[in-house]
């Protein structure tokens, strides 16, 4: 080779080199979602809030950020190996969102890719973390204690149907937060003078029967608790309700839009998005051990008068007005 064409080369890798390094450099980073449920639109209400939380931490999919959406679809068992699927992938972040079961497969699928849970359980009792001051490890996220809020809702589920001496909880067996949200909801009706029959509904079939099975022990009112496969069944759920003529006390106001009674519960909107802010703080550096839990402070009682009225109840003015917002 010719001593010129030997420097012609040198410098044509000389200049490659960098371009590729530089595309190295920029690749955009990939977050995983792991969802329990499916992309229905009151969820995809909510990935919006995610993404709006990334964006505010400067990161928007497509630009400079991608997202791998990984669905359970309601069947639990499924989860553990798309969370795997997802450290296979050697993504930068996983989002364990959409229920406990959800939340426990991102955790156990890894000890060394971050993890941000949106969790509505405590998070030291499922033991995602040991410390929500302190997680440690590489798991952190956002709580909004739906349980712990179900006994507000129970209470103001007995000030709007005082007549209603027997309520119902309807609750979803395949949830492993279940025999202790139903102790605990039971407990919660003792003190308040209430006779509680818990229902168990885990697919569209079972929330059918549930509602049958409900009329026929004479319930008078009824207390949904939250779960990510409830979410996926919202028209469903509104429309035999109104069918059976039942008042119900959700835990979102998505329900309460869509024609249900009332609501009363944390905004989960708002929780996803505070966990999309996590995550663009992970991507930047942080460590999730170091980054406490958060836990929700948005809580919110919404009341739909017009449903009250075709359900012949009369609420109280003292009563709207307690209401954080009133759907006409």
């Amino acid at each position: 080779m010719k001593r010129r064409e030997f420097i012609m080369l040198l410098g044509g890798a000389a200049a490659v080199w960098p371009l590729g390094a530089r595309a190295q450099q920029l690749a955009m980073p990939t977050i995983g979602l792991l969802h329990g449920g499916t992309a229905t639109p009151v969820i995809e209400a909510q990935l919006a809030a995610f993404r709006q939380g990334l964006k505010e931490g400067g990161y928007v999919e497509g630009q400079n950020l991608a997202i791998e959406y990984r669905w359970g679809e309601g069947k639990n068992e499924r989860l553990p190996e798309l969370a795997a699927d997802l450290v296979r992938r050697n993504v930068n972040v996983i989002a364990a969102v959409g229920g406990p079961a959800s939340n426990q497969a991102g955790k156990n699928a890894t000890t060394t890719i971050p993890v941000v849970f949106n969790a509505g359980a405590d998070p030291v009792k499922q033991g995602l973390v040991t410390n929500l001051r302190r997680p440690g490890g590489n798991v952190t996220g956002i709580t909004f204690l739906s349980e712990e809020l179900g006994a507000k809702g129970l209470s103001l589920l007995r000030d709007l149907v005082p007549n209603a001496k027997t309520v119902g909880l309807m609750v979803n067996p395949n949830n492993p937060e279940t025999p202790r949200r139903s102790a605990d909801a039971v407990a919660a009706a003792r003190v308040l003078g209430l006779t509680m029959e818990v229902v168990h509904a885990g697919t569209p079939a079972d929330i059918d029967k549930a509602f049958d099975s409900l009329s026929e022990r004479r319930v008078g009112a009824l207390l949904l608790g939250a779960d990510a496969f409830y979410s996926n069944h919202v028209p469903q759920l509104i429309s035999i309700a109104a069918r059976h003529k039942l008042p119900v006390m959700y835990y979102r106001r998505e329900y309460v839009e869509a024609g249900g009674l009332a609501s009363y519960g944390a905004s989960v909107v708002d929780a996803y998005r505070q966990a999309g802010i996590y995550v663009a703080r992970i991507l930047k550096g942080e460590k999730p051990g170091e980054l406490p839990v958060m836990q929700a402070v948005k809580y919110e009682f919404i009341l739909n008068l017009k449903t009250a009225r075709a359900l012949g109840i009369d609420v109280p003015m003292a009563f709207s007005a307690a209401a954080d917002e009133i759907i006409e």
